[in-house]
């Protein structure tokens, strides 16, 4: 390891989200047991290599001595939605939404796996190119209702998005169920014991957020749901008497919303899923 290694500007919640999925996915892949290591180092690439700009760069890797994959699964490794996990066990997100977090930041994601010896993942972030050694680190001050652990269900069709929510939320204490259209989140919404919070993208196909809030409320009336947008307005009629939350949006403004929401519910009970 480098004696001192430069800074790199990433969502801070993103990438322990990222290095703890892929802790976890080494641990599973270890049923036996065996070692994880986890390195960092400070790496400079020169043009056309890696097919990243030619700079500096923080590589963090972690290498496990698991079971390994195929050439095949290899090559769907970073696909949304592709897990080889059991029915409840993954969500088929974690690898994708690393690579869409480190390509968003000008980095890359690079997998190495050999069956029956082992996987070597890694992150590789650009070097801040300003100083960012007195940037105020922002620790979030959760108060009120919002800071009770909550079951919350969080909908959202960008894959990279929806990973970020439920980081943000779990960090904050709550359990999630994530669900990436309307579709599914009345599917889940129908299987869950039990839901206190709904917090729903606007903008997605086929069911927008303000729909899937109308049918939520036909079904769970007392129900606390967020609606969040990127658009500064919603048409006439849309998304009235819901708690809205701006995107983008950082973890201090995702538990506001949920407050506000809570504090506007008639009451607050367990609410059973839809049967």
């Amino acid at each position: 390891m480098a004696s001192r290694l430069p800074a790199v500007e990433s969502d801070p919640v993103q990438l322990e989200s990222a290095l703890m999925n892929i802790v976890i996915n080494a641990r599973d892949a270890m049923p036996h047991g065996g070692a994880i290591a986890l390195t960092i180092s400070c790496e400079r690439v020169g043009p056309g290599a890696l097919d990243l700009a030619p700079g500096d760069y923080v590589r963090l890797a972690v290498v496990d001595q698991g079971e390994g994959m195929s050439e095949a699964t290899l090559a769907r490794a970073t696909e949304p939605f592709f897990t080889t996990k059991g029915i409840g066990k993954g969500t088929g997100l974690g690898l994708a939404m690393i690579h869409g977090l480190t390509t968003q930041s000008g980095g890359t994601l690079r997998l190495r796996s050999r069956v029956g010896v082992g996987t070597e993942v890694e992150i590789w972030l650009p070097a801040a190119t300003r100083d960012v050694s007195n940037a105020p680190v922002l620790t979030p001050a959760v108060t009120g209702a919002s800071s009770r652990p909550l079951k919350i269900l969080a909908v959202d069709d960008d894959a990279l998005v929806l990973f970020s929510t439920v980081a943000m939320l779990e960090d904050l204490g709550h359990t999630v169920i994530g669900a990436s259209s309307g579709e599914e989140a009345l599917q889940a919404l129908a299987e869950a014991d039990c839901v206190d919070l709904l917090i729903t993208d606007h903008a997605m196909p086929r069911m927008t957020g303000a729909q899937l809030a109308r049918r939520v409320a036909e079904i769970l009336p007392n129900l606390p749901i967020v609606l969040a947008t990127g658009y500064a307005e919603l048409p006439p009629g849309e998304g009235e008497g819901l708690s809205r939350l701006a995107k983008p949006f950082g973890q201090q403004q995702l538990s506001d919303a949920i407050e506000r929401a809570l504090m506007a519910a008639p009451e607050l009970i367990p609410l059973k899923g839809a049967q």
